[in-house]
This record gives structure tokens, sequence and C-alpha cells, in this order.
């Protein structure tokens, strides 16, 4: 697998460690501007903004000293902004680094806006595998990253704790594209985990399943998501446990909360071994175990194995039926990745001094 050059993985630490720094808090957005306006004789200023559509809201005299010094203090932010802007394009067109689709990144901006990674809120699925290319410093093929969709986490304990929320979800999702609209659940029509637009493209709300299969089937409610519930799910507590902060290559860098990388591949082996047999699961399959090993492939090439051991080696030890789902995610794979894969994750269980009973390519192990 191919290594982003030096210089390229050194601008994109850079503008990760600009955007996840940047704190400016304001109803003063950087989609706007500051505008004086003479009214009588006296200049005042208001803040101007265009999109979704022309509004103007006044700030205060020209005269007055404190609002002149917020006036400076937002230039120097939007300076910051479109140098972020260049740091940005510069990575995608010439570093050819992941980006994704300019609506999805919107989606996810508008969201990250709204406070969904300050209250905890994880971004999961192939949207969040599209970061792992800068923040591993690694090539990653266009074929493994398409999607129609965008998935967030969060843990219920976390969402019924922190005592905040985001505004409604259906509002945030608007300002996006107003097509938006709330699809009831199929098995609870009173709450809602997923948001469609006309494209049919989708955004979905989702939440560890610890508990008892009866509740598999339930929308959970969420009390920090907006008027949003979200859908349990198996294995999930296991991808989103200990998150890690990147940035995604949209406009000026969009600062987002993802799972570990080593964590991501482990669980698509799992997803994978569950998906049904039908063509759409088939599909989801297939995307499954490409990501899990070129995420596996990723972490060799960056010496990351240790990692990947250490977290296989907890999901490994947590029973038997993820033992099975492991086993089988990798003897889904085509031959040449299996191999390639059992092999980085062998020598990285050496390196750290374990040895899992019945691993794939060890003693006693099940034959495929």
């Amino acid at each position: 697998m191919k290594t982003i050059d030096l210089a390229y993985r050194t601008m994109f630490a850079e503008l990760a460690q600009r955007c996840l720094d940047a704190s400016f808090e304001s109803e003063f957005t950087p989609e706007g501007n500051f505008v004086r306006v003479p009214v009588k004789g006296r200049d005042y200023w208001y803040f101007e903004r265009t999109m979704p559509e022309k509004t103007r809201k006044y700030v205060g005299p020209a005269d007055d000293p404190d609002i002149a010094e917020r006036v400076e203090k937002f230039r120097e932010i939007k300076d910051d902004i479109r140098s972020r802007r260049k740091l940005v394009s510069t990575l995608t067109r010439e570093g050819r680094l992941t980006a994704p689709d300019r609506f999805t990144g919107d989606v996810v901006d508008a969201m990250g806006k709204a406070g969904i990674f300050r209250l905890r809120g994880i971004l999961i699925g192939t949207v969040a595998f599209q970061t792992y290319s800068g923040h591993l410093g690694v090539k990653l093929p266009g074929s493994s990253l398409q999607t129609g969709d965008t998935d967030f986490a969060q843990h219920y304990s976390i969402s019924s704790a922190v005592e905040d929320s985001i505004p409604n979800v259906v509002d945030v999702l608007h300002d996006v594209d107003p097509t938006f609209r709330a699809i009831p659940h199929k098995s609870d029509p009173m709450r809602v985990t997923q948001f469609q637009n006309a494209s049919r493209y989708k955004v979905e709300f989702l939440t560890p399943n610890r508990g008892s299969d009866e509740y598999s089937d339930r929308a959970s409610q969420m009390p920090a998501l907006g008027g949003a519930s979200a859908q349990p799910l198996r294995y999930l507590d296991f991808l989103i446990h200990e998150p890690i902060r990147t940035v995604m290559l949209h406009r000026a860098g969009v600062p987002v909360t993802v799972p570990a990388p080593e964590r991501y591949a482990v669980h698509k082996l799992i997803v994978a071994s569950q998906r049904q047999s039908n063509s759409d699961g088939q599909a989801k399959r297939e995307k499954d175990l490409l990501q899990a090993s070129l995420l596996i492939e990723a972490l060799a090439t960056t010496r990351c194995q240790d990692e990947l051991a250490e977290v296989l080696t907890e999901a490994w030890n947590r029973g038997l039926s993820w033992r099975s789902a492991i086993r089988k995610g990798l003897d889904l794979m085509p031959e040449k990745a299996r191999e390639a894969s059992v092999e980085t994750l062998r020598e990285g269980l050496e390196s750290i001094g374990e040895a899992l009973d019945e691993f794939p390519g060890t003693e006693g192990a099940p034959t495929p």
C-alpha cells in the first residue's frame, strides 16, 4: 500500500490541529460577513448572510470600540478559514487524499456545528472510513469509499447524562436540504432513527445494544439527539470505544470524532459475518471485507500491528460468538486478502506476546 508523501502528511496534521483548536463559537457564523451600513448619517455594523437566503442582523454602532474589536477578531477567524480552505484544496488536489462528496461533507459539517461531536457522538460507517487515509497517511482506493448515507452513534448513557441536546435534527438537516424528512421506525412508529431526502440519502442514528435481543427491534430514546431516537446494534460498543479525533477534508476542514481504525477493521470482520445472503447483504458484506482488509494492510504499512493485535485480542476474549464471527469474517475474504490479513494479525499477536486459542493459522484452529 502506498504511503502519502511526508509533506502532505505534515500538512494534514497541521490542518487537523488547527481545526480541532478552533474554538470560535458565536451567533455570527463564518459563512457570513460584517457589513457597515449608513443609517441617518451614522454607520452601524450588520451581520449579513446570503445562504440559505439573504438575511441581515443588527450588531451595533460602528464607533463602539467593543464591537469594533469583535469585528476585527472575526476577520482573523475568516482569514484562518481561507487559509484552511487552501490546505484542504492542496491535500485533495495535489496530495490526492480522500475527501467526501460535497453533500455528505455538508451533512457532517452541519451536524458537527449543531453539536453532535461536542456531545460525544461518533461518525461511523464509510464516511468515517474516508477519514483514515489522511489520519494514517496512506492512499485508500476509491472503490471502498462510496456511500449513500451518513451514520452517527452515541451511547445511551452519555445521551441521557449530558443534560444537553443538539437542535432539532430535521431543522439542522433542512439547512442542507429542505427535502429531508423523518422516517418512522418500522417497529416503533412513534420514534425516528432515520432521516431521508428526496434522493433517498439517509442520515441514521445508532446506539449499542448490550442487553437482550428483544431490544434490537426497538428504537432507543436519545435525549441529546434533538428529537431523534437511535437503533440499537450488537457489537457497536466495541467499535465506538476510545474513538479518535481527526478532520474531514471538506471546505475549510471539518473536525470529527470517528472510531479508531484498528477497531473499525476488526468490527468490519464481525459485521461481515452477520450479513444476510440476499443481494443487498452480499454487496454490503463485500464492502465490509474490502474495508477490513484495506485497513489491516494500512495498519501494517504504518507499523500499527500492535494496536490492531490488542484490539483483536479484546474482541477474541469477549466470547465464543465473537471468535466465531471473526473467523467467519476472515474466511469470507478472497484468498489473497485473507492470507495477508491473517499474517498481519499473527505478526501483531506475536509482537505483543498474545497467543489466541483457535485463531486461524495457529495449531488447533478449525479448518475453514
